[in-house]
């Protein structure tokens, strides 16, 4: 039988500045409960283990976790690349609500809040999921790429031209970093495997509107006019609320799901 390991506070070797010491102002302590799992240690049950951090204006999550890692806790397993919420490797549960850890500011939360996973993918370990593996299979079962009917295209040839105001539109939904969050909050995707998600949904939307693309609604019917695509939505919308982004995906969802249901009708 398992026995998971007892959570043990450990507190931070950060030091107040001297300006707030000197202030007298008492800085406020961060408890942040992390949920540790290795799937690589298997007699190691998933426990939660808390941290306690000095809060600092202007730290954001990403800030803190890398404290701890740094000084604290080696062991502590998250992502992050760009730290300016454009890769979207640090999204993670924060109190149960998916979210970027390089955009959300401490002074923003509880005192004492919980760190998980973001469920839905693989873990790799603690708060770190392979996001990467998901999209890569969902974006080659969408076939996420312009299709044109030309099988040797002229390279020598210059780019068509595109109306600004339809080529910016595009544009907004090639905002999307693919951090996970949308999949995360969609209470489809934790009942259906196959689900595509708003992320595979708001891909549909970008190549059916790009004028480049010669594929018919027909086709994208093939690819999303079902139960594990558009119609297996339940239009909940957990997804349009935690974008980081703030992509328009509710508009585009319902967008997808107006040409797939006409293309049913038919």
């Amino acid at each position: 039988m398992k026995t998971p390991i007892p959570i043990v506070p450990v507190r931070s070797c950060l030091q107040p500045d001297a300006a707030t010491a000197a202030a007298g102002i008492v800085q406020r302590k961060l408890h942040i409960a992390v949920l540790r799992y290795d799937p690589q240690q298997l007699h190691v049950a998933p426990h939660w283990q808390t941290y306690v951090l000095d809060d600092a204006p202007g730290m954001t999550l990403f800030i803190a976790l890398t404290e701890i890692r740094e000084r604290l806790d080696p062991s502590l397993q998250f992502d992050f690349v760009c730290r300016a919420g454009i890769c979207g490797s640090c999204a993670m549960l924060v109190d149960g609500r998916p979210a970027l850890a390089c955009r959300t500011l401490t002074k923003n939360l509880q005192a004492s809040f919980r760190l998980a996973p973001l469920p839905v993918f693989e873990l790799i370990g603690d708060l770190s999921v392979n996001t990467g593996k998901w999209m890569r299979g969902m974006s080659e079962r969408l076939q996420a790429w312009v299709h044109q009917q030309e099988t040797r295209p002229d390279l020598t040839r210059l780019e068509a031209r595109m109306d600004p105001e339809h080529a910016e539109k595009i544009y907004e939904l090639d905002r999307c970093i693919e951090c996970g969050c949308c999949v995360s909050a969609c209470g489809t995707a934790r009942m259906r495997e196959d689900f595509v998600g708003a992320v595979g949904l708001n891909k549909i939307a970008r190549f059916r509107q790009d004028p480049r693309d010669t594929r018919s609604d027909a086709d994208f019917y093939e690819l999303v006019g079902d139960d594990d695509g558009v119609f297996g939505c339940m239009s909940l919308l957990g997804c349009h609320d935690v974008c980081p982004k703030q992509l328009p995906l509710q508009t585009q969802i319902a967008f997808v799901r107006r040409k797939m249901a006409a293309m049913g009708w038919k």
